[in-house]
């Protein structure tokens, strides 16, 4: 892990093309502005494990209900 001291108006890059810029620093909360291309996802750490749970949760449904409704003949008369 890499740890780096920047004050506001200062940046650093990650590889050639995201940028993270200090924008604004204030009683413990820091504002950081990044630059980087449309098809990179940037997202919130915590919103990530809230999205990562929610398909973990998901894969692990219950599906005896769809083989229930897959061996079920019915008649369409």
């Amino acid at each position: 892990m890499l740890v780096i001291s920047r004050k506001k108006g200062e940046s650093f890059l990650i590889g050639d093309d995201i940028e993270v810029t200090v924008s604004k620093v204030e009683e413990g909360s820091v504002k950081l502005s990044i630059s980087a291309p449309r098809n990179v996802t940037i997202l919130r750490k915590e919103l990530y494990k809230e999205i990562e749970d929610e398909n973990k949760n998901a894969a692990a449904s219950d599906t005896s209900i769809l083989k229930e409704l897959k061996n079920k003949k019915y008649d369409c008369d």
